[in-house]
């Protein structure tokens, strides 16, 4: 099953997704070097990294729903990719609770980073969901993919004649 919404040629919300992940992280890394050698600005850094990757997680929420509704009902996809949902929304719950615990100086406690280190290990497991919709179930894949496809930003197929890029994908149940 193709992607609804595209940006040339490849779908949006994976794209998306790399965002919060890296944010998210990053911001725990500063948590942790804070913890350890004191630096004051660091709690800050990590304050706004964590905001962004919300608003980053929220915008790849959206997109993620988009595909997720074009799935047929109750299909395996559809359940996993209920799932992946489900668990991405507590991730940003469990950041959203670290980001608003910060008192007014910003300092990460062992409470904050503990719920910030066990939204991390979630993600992980999600994004290893996540890649289970694609490479396994095929969610999202175009259906000419193979190894000598052409540049996604052509009309061409792999066999060099012309199509169309405004065929919609038919669901497969």
């Amino acid at each position: 099953m193709e992607s609804k919404i595209r940006l040339f040629g490849h779908p949006i919300h994976p794209i998306l997704v790399v965002f919060p992940l890296g944010l998210f992280a990053t911001g725990v890394l500063f948590d942790i070097l804070y913890l350890i050698g004191g630096d004051p600005t660091l709690p800050n850094v990590s304050y706004y990294l964590i905001g962004a990757g919300l608003v980053g997680g929220a915008i790849a929420a959206v997109f993620g729903i988009i595909d997720w509704l074009r799935l047929p009902y109750n299909s395996r996809a559809w359940n996993i990719g209920l799932m992946h949902g489900i668990g991405n929304v507590f991730i940003l719950a469990l950041f959203l609770l670290s980001w608003l615990r910060r008192g007014r100086d910003l300092i990460p406690d062992t409470t904050i980073l503990a719920v910030s280190l066990s939204a991390i290990a979630l993600a992980m497991v999600m994004a290893w969901i996540g890649g289970e919709l694609v490479y396994r179930l095929g969610v999202g894949v175009d259906r000419g993919a193979n190894i000598n496809a052409p540049n996604s930003l052509t009309h061409e197929s792999a066999s060099g004649t012309v199509t169309s890029s405004r065929t919609e994908p038919t669901l497969h149940g």
